[in-house]
């Protein structure tokens, strides 16, 4: 005999609101909405046409087919309608689940969860940014019957207002339920919530499940992420990406490639984003950083592929618009990097590399005041990244509000610890007021002791140095940074300070150097071009005069330069180099 379809056939004896709910269950949502459609408006010219229960579900149904079609604000309506039908029903027939008899059971169980109803007009609410209305909506719902997705949109939806101690017994409420949750996890270690006392809502479970031994190194990982101490956090995922089981793992490759970012290695950054990438071609979290990474480096082909890639995949998500944004700022299109990130944002506001960008964007169109918002709102997403206080601080000194950036220096540098980054940054600020010349003098020197291949220091230290007309020192200083990395920046540098020692030829050397790594940089064209020019010292001095008639001198040009490069103006970096 030839086998029976396990497809079951609807019964004869169905009802049509039967009819809709099966077609519902089998994602027949196009269907379903035209059908619903119709038999409502047959229920509101006849109302004794349906029960109440019925009409009950034919509302559920017609607001999840709009929801499937993204008709958010319609499938509200409808969902409260749906309510406040389901209140009225609880009133007068007061159907609920029974295990009676036949008769009442198929229509009792088959309406729709109330609770089920009220999350999904959240989504919607959500969907429509109305996080207000979606938090009311949830809170509605009694703590024991909350289920432990509406928990965790709950604590989401509280961590996005400001409610911390609401979201984090929201978290907790999710691990207790799901002690696996592990972004719940990340969730509470986000809010400062300790790593050990992480740890203890797992114990249970890691103990009776084999293979889990690493979640507790897990925990520990990114305890030390979110408390913004990249070094031990790096070594910890380092030694979770060494074990066989979790070897080439793209999360955790991803996770490395973002912490060394942020302590400001570039190029293992990169590495690891390249080898993430590999193992997942269809990776999208992450690659605004890199996108920005290459874009820093020059890279710009580089990053337009990896824009038309990324769109390729989807252009639902915010990576793909940051990355176009980062090709139009490093290509000096600042109202299309402004747009671009402002795409972004609309579709992630939680974005911090979108915030980042459309800042960078408005600061260098003149719109300061405008960039500190976005800048603050960056700090506040994420408060142990360097980069975003960077971009406020350069916001401050480029209005000249030289006490503010030094306030928030101070800041940073007591909240996030001594390091070469944070050293430097105070250092930056420093060098703007001649009276604490000195002490950023000492910051400097205390950086490049701790890392001396740091570029941003080295590119401060040899601003200092060019003040102090010390060219040689600078000379020095650059050619040993320069011997375990190259940078299109500190080869330019390396050019003028040859230039102003008259070495003539070498200084033509380092530009094209720098040139070859970026094509883009105006600064080392315009030193290349000038090198052309001068076919000998004689040649070089007359130029110099016509220059000082112009008022801008070769020197001139030379501090220029190191200062631009020190603020990481357009061609360097922005909304988000370390």
């Amino acid at each position: 005999l030839p086998s029976v379809s396990v497809l079951r056939l609807p019964a004869a004896g169905m009802s049509v609101v039967e009819h809709v709910r099966e077609m519902a269950a089998a994602g027949l949502h196009s269907n379903v909405r035209l059908l619903s459609g119709l038999l409502l408006t047959m229920s509101g010219n006849n109302p004794e046409l349906f029960s109440p229960s019925q009409k009950y579900q034919l509302l559920v149904y017609h607001a999840d087919s709009l929801f499937h079609d993204k008709e958010y604000r319609n499938a509200v309506s409808k969902y409260t309608m749906a309510l406040q039908q389901k209140k009225a029903l609880s009133k007068t027939s007061k159907v609920r689940p029974s295990t009676g008899n036949a008769a009442s059971t198929p229509q009792s169980q088959c309406l729709p969860s109330e609770i089920e109803v009220k999350y999904k007009m959240a989504e919607c609410y959500t969907m429509l940014k109305q996080d207000k209305d979606a938090i009311a909506i949830l809170d509605g719902i009694p703590s024991r019957q909350r289920t432990p997705k509406i928990n965790m949109m709950l604590a989401n939806l509280y961590k996005k207002a400001g409610q911390e101690r609401s979201s984090v017994t929201s978290y907790k409420e999710v691990l207790r339920q799901c002690p696996l949750a592990l972004d719940a996890i990340l969730g509470l270690l986000s809010l400062s919530v300790k790593g050990a006392e992480v740890a203890s809502m797992t114990i249970n479970i890691i103990q009776s499940i084999p293979n889990l031994d690493w979640l507790s190194v897990w925990i520990k990982a990114y305890a030390f992420v979110h408390t913004g101490d990249n070094t031990r956090a790096i070594n910890t995922i380092c030694s979770l990406e060494k074990k066989s089981l979790l070897r080439d793992n793209v999360d955790l490759l991803g996770s490395l490639a973002d912490l060394y970012f942020r302590a400001g290695d570039n190029k293992n950054s990169i590495l690891k984003f390249e080898q993430a990438q590999m193992l997942d071609p269809y990776l999208i979290k992450g690659m605004d950083v890199y996108g920005y990474l290459l874009a820093r480096e020059g890279r710009l082909e580089d990053v337009e592929n990896l824009g038309c890639r990324l769109f390729n995949i989807s252009d639902q998500h915010a990576e793909p618009w940051v990355v176009s944004g980062c090709h139009s700022f490093y290509s000096k299109r600042y109202s299309r990097a402004l747009y671009l990130g402002a795409k972004a944002i609309q579709l992630n506001s939680n974005s911090v590399q979108a915030l980042l960008l459309k800042g960078a964007a408005l600061r260098n169109m003149g719109r300061v005041q405008e960039a500190i918002i976005h800048f603050r709102e960056a700090i506040r997403l994420a408060p142990c990244r360097l980069d975003c206080y960077e971009g406020l601080i350069e916001c401050y000194l480029a209005s000249s509000s030289i006490r503010e950036a030094m306030v928030m220096a101070n800041n940073v540098y007591k909240t996030l610890g001594a390091n070469a980054q944070t050293l430097t940054l105070l250092a930056t600020v420093c060098l703007e007021d001649p009276v604490t010349q000195e002490k950023a003098k000492t910051l400097l020197d205390k950086a490049l002791t701790q890392r001396p291949d740091y570029i941003k220091a080295v590119v401060k230290k040899a601003e200092l140095l060019s003040r102090e007309q010390k060219y040689e020192d600078g000379i020095a200083l650059l050619r040993n940074a320069l011997a375990n990395q190259s940078d299109c920046v500190l080869h330019r540098i390396l050019g003028d300070f040859l230039v102003a020692v008259n070495e003539y030829q070498e200084a033509m050397d380092q530009y094209s150097i720098a040139l070859s790594l970026d094509p883009n940089d105006q600064k080392s064209l315009e030193g290349m071009q000038k090198m052309e020019k001068e076919e000998s010292p004689t040649d070089a001095t007359q130029e110099e005069d016509v220059d000082d008639m112009e008022g801008s001198g070769e020197e001139g040009d030379l501090e220029g330069s190191d200062s631009e490069a020190a603020q990481w103006a357009d061609q360097e970096q922005w909304f988000g180099m370390q």
